[in-house]
């Protein structure tokens, strides 16, 4: 290792030309030159040379004092003495104040250039060390930084699987810019249509990033759009009089499409400047904000999809059930299982008379139509209600009142649905001109209210006795009356005007029914549901 620098502090001229010309300068050696030992002590407190060849007899200030001099100093620098008067007790004191070696007078190159080379092994070893050293905590140091960095990284990218909001993740992302490449201020643009829009930023010296939403002018930003390179300017490039020190951009990219820009910016001239490394970090950010904004549109796509068929199913299924019936299915749909409960329900059915022989001299679209016309209003007249449209049998219906949800007056409700339905249909067989008209049989009690059927296809309805009896009421009710059983009475009392028709034998009960038909009924409590 060549380039060290010697001083050499002797009073004799011509010894210390022999030195710098045969010894110091062909070994490649920098000379330093003190022509004295007081000049000799302040060039190496100021210039700290590698090593010092000291003359032990000069004006001024002997080798012995400058030595003690430099040990008081606490300068650690190799001294050889040279001296043309050596002895045993001066090499001992010498050696005590540090002097790594003593050569006397006269000498040869040999003997000197040997002399230099065994005293500056030991710096050699020293500065080795030290530039190890330095390097081995600057790694430390590099490490510590890559694994924040990886760290930040793998956070994002969590983030990014675990987010579906644009407006938390991006600020998120935001932030991490600004940390990894220590930055004053960083911020995400998005191109939409013509506008640059600033989605999330982070202001010098304002804590955490924040969502945004306003248009940007940035010729940098603007210029890495059309591209497509990530970009970084210094002081040399932005030049005076630039409100940033520092600047880089990188794209985000979306299907071989740039859809914004990432930056990160350093104000103030202490900040550093940014450089390769701080832009491909922007790089590997931006691929995460590429991610999480295609996932945050298809996931607004996904919800808008499910929402529209929700709003279909509930559409279509409304026309059938109330809407309790509807949240129930569309909320719980892990709760849809075969089963029921007990409960009282109301029961009615109803069937549009002089079908069949109508139907028999009329073609099959005018069948359809007149079935929809009819099936249609009486489906509207029981939900209006507050009914439960259980089911469509040909051109007839069944409809239950109390479920799902408990109505207390819900014996009255379906009293009330048969006559208004009695009365829409009157209107409607005089504006179509037909002879078309509804018999319609009501009853109360209990039964087993719930979906009945398989895990693959299931029916929201009630089973027993109280169903039975309904249905053959209905049969029996001449065309345009309302026959309901004695319990449908009972439970109304004064409410309701009915005419008594005695006992019933029906097909399939042993019992016998008491029926009436049904007259009129005296409205109670807050105002049923009106028809529309």
């Amino acid at each position: 290792m060549a380039g060290e620098r010697i001083l050499v502090v002797d009073d004799g001229r011509e010894n210390r030309e022999f030195i710098v010309e045969f010894i110091l300068e062909p070994n490649g050696f920098i000379p330093l030159i003190a022509k004295d030992g007081k000049e000799g002590l302040e060039i190496a407190l100021e210039r700290r040379p590698d090593l010092i060849l000291l003359d032990l007899q000069m004006p001024r200030m002997n080798g012995l004092d400058v030595i003690r001099n430099l040990a008081a100093a606490q300068a650690d620098i190799p001294i050889i003495l040279m001296t043309f008067h050596g002895s045993e007790e001066i090499a001992v004191e010498v050696y005590r104040l540090g002097v790594r070696d003593y050569i006397k007078k006269p000498y040869t190159v040999e003997e000197m250039t040997a002399a230099i080379e065994r005293s500056l092994s030991e710096v050699r070893l020293r500065k080795e060390k030290e530039a190890l050293t330095e390097r081995l905590i600057q790694a430390n140091r590099d490490l510590q930084n890559r694994l924040k960095e990886l760290n930040i990284l793998y956070s994002v990218g969590k983030s990014v699987t675990e987010l579906t909001n644009i407006l938390d993740l991006l600020p998120r992302i935001v932030d991490a810019a600004s940390i990894i490449t220590q930055s004053e201020e960083s911020y995400i643009y998005l191109l939409e249509g013509e506008r640059l829009v600033c989605r999330a930023h982070k202001r010098h010296n304002s804590g955490k990033a924040r969502p945004a939403d306003f248009e940007v002018q940035d010729p940098v930003a603007i210029q890495v759009l059309r591209q497509s390179k990530a970009v970084m300017l210094g002081p040399e490039q932005l030049g005076e009089g630039a409100k940033m020190f520092s600047v880089a951009y990188a794209p985000m990219v979306l299907r071989n499409k740039v859809i914004g820009v990432l930056g990160v910016s350093n104000l103030t001239p202490d900040s550093h400047v940014f450089a390769k490394h701080e832009t491909a970090l922007l790089s590997t950010l931006t691929d995460y904000a590429a991610i999480a904004i295609e996932n945050a549109r298809n996931f607004e796509a996904l919800q808008n999809t499910r929402e529209r068929e929700t709003e279909q199913l509930r559409g279509t299924f409304e026309r059938f059930v109330p809407p309790s019936v509807v949240d129930q299915a569309l909320s719980h749909p892990d709760q849809l299982k075969p089963g029921g409960v007990r409960r009282e329900v109301s029961v009615l059915f109803a069937d549009i008379r002089g079908y069949t022989s109508w139907s028999e001299n009329a073609p099959p679209e005018q069948v359809i139509e007149m079935l929809n016309d009819y099936l249609s209003l009486a489906a509207e007249v029981i939900l209006a209600w507050g009914g439960t449209l259980d089911k469509f049998l040909g051109d007839g219906l069944m409809a239950i009142f109390n479920a799902p949800e408990e109505q207390a007056d819900h014996v009255h409700r379906a009293t009330d649905a048969a006559l208004a339905l009695l009365k829409a249909g009157e209107e409607m067989r005089v504006r179509r001109g037909d002879e078309l008209y509804y018999s319609i049989g009501v009853n109360v009690g209990e039964a087993i209210v719930g979906f009945v059927g398989t895990d693959r296809a299931m029916n929201y309805t009630a089973i027993g006795d109280v169903v039975n009896t309904a249905k053959r009421l209905q049969e029996l009710a001449p065309p345009g009356k309302i026959w309901v059983e004695s319990a449908v009475v009972e439970r109304l009392a004064d409410q309701i005007q009915a005419q008594p028709l005695g006992e019933l034998k029906m097909r399939g009960r042993k019992q016998p029914a008491f029926a009436y038909e049904l007259g009129g009924l005296k409205p109670v409590g807050p105002k049923t549901a009106p028809f529309k």
